[in-house]
């Protein structure tokens, strides 16, 4: 969805990793990331940052972006790419379905703006529905073609660090 309408793929990268979490980055860094050329990147960053969405400060030497959260359509925005990469479908049909679950934490990859094709996902709660999170994670697999992994833990651990999509 998301790369049918906008049509640079450089373009679709920087909005998935600024707008998926909040991430920052400098030109080098994200060319490399996404093993692009500096020039690509620096045109699409430049169109972004011209349009307001994205923010550039200066940190020494190195120009540093970031999406910006007081433009318009960040909320749609951010959840345009949320539901490219398939999360809000997921968590609805988790929360509604699986139980008592706590919180919902995106980890890996997908946490720190990158579309690597897996999305690591942490449950918190207790009592909850493992069949029918197997079925789910299947049924997404097919539907946005991104394989899920789950791990369920009855409490939260100060090791997981990521983008919490589900509880406070």
């Amino acid at each position: 969805m998301l790369d049918s309408l906008v049509t640079s793929k450089t373009r679709v990268k920087l909005l998935l990793k600024f707008f998926s979490h909040s991430n920052s980055g400098y030109l080098r860094s994200l060319a490399k990331e996404f093993d692009e050329s500096t020039n690509s990147v620096r045109v699409e960053l430049n169109r972004l940052t011209d349009a307001g969405l994205l923010l550039a400060e200066d940190e020494g030497k190195t120009k540093v972006y970031r999406a910006n959260h007081s433009h318009p359509f960040f909320s749609e925005i951010k959840g345009m790419v949320s539901k490219f990469l398939g999360l809000d479908e997921l968590m609805e049909k988790i929360v509604k379905r699986m139980g008592n679950v706590e919180k919902a934490i995106i980890v890996g990859d997908y946490a720190q703006g990158l579309d690597s094709g897996t999305i690591d996902l942490v449950l918190v709660g207790r009592d909850l529905d493992l069949e029918y999170l197997d079925f789910i994670v299947n049924k997404t697999f097919e539907k946005i073609n991104r394989q899920v992994r789950v791990q369920v833990l009855p409490e939260l651990t100060d090791e997981i660090h990521g983008l919490l999509v589900y509880g406070k």
